[in-house]
């Protein structure tokens, strides 16, 4: 029941990223009159991307579908995949978001063995909602592995859920080799 969502970039332009379920739009802060100027309208994310942003610090960590996902993208060109990709991490979700909107690509929080009885570090209120909508009205989808973001049920004010959001086509594969991973499971 989401209604609204954004969030602002503050650089050599400050930037305000904006959805209200009808698209994204992108507005930029003119300094000299203080207002805001609608600059971009119907933010479209590709659907296919080369690039993905995630912690590799972290890989060790990763259950089998992360590091599937993250090994065939490392592969490249000659790996299962047949392209090669770029790794971009910035260390802030809104950052990576950003590049995400204006260019492609793949941002992935997962859960990880470090702490199992969390299921991820981002909070889902008002981290990994907030993105998603933005992302979906933009083209893109979101995922903690198995479900949509935005389909899942809060229980807590500070829940933690596991993020990858994007490019339409990479986190369905993404979805998909957990979904894999869970059907290998049952048998």
């Amino acid at each position: 029941q989401q209604a609204a969502a954004g969030y602002c970039v503050y650089g050599p332009q400050s930037t305000l990223v904006l959805t209200v379920g009808e698209g994204v739009a992108v507005f930029t802060l003119d300094r000299e009159t203080g207002s805001w100027v609608l600059t971009q309208e119907q933010v479209r994310i590709p659907e296919d991307t080369k690039e993905f942003a995630i912690n590799m610090s972290n890989m060790r960590h990763w259950a089998p579908p992360v590091k599937r996902y993250i090994d065939e993208c490392l592969a490249g060109s000659t790996g299962p995949r047949g392209k090669d990709f770029n790794m971009r991490w910035v260390a802030s979700m809104v950052a990576d978001v950003h590049r995400i909107l204006t260019r492609g690509g793949v941002f992935l929080y997962p859960w990880d063995q470090r702490e199992p009885d969390k299921p991820g570090k981002l909070r889902l209120m008002y981290e990994a909602n907030p993105m998603a909508f933005i992302v979906e009205q933009a083209g893109g989808a979101a995922t903690n592995g198995s479900e949509r973001i935005l389909d899942l049920k809060p229980t807590k004010l500070h829940e933690r859920v596991a993020v990858a959001l994007g490019s339409k086509h990479e986190v369905e594969r993404i979805r998909s080799y957990h979904a894999e991973a869970i059907q290998k499971e049952s048998l």
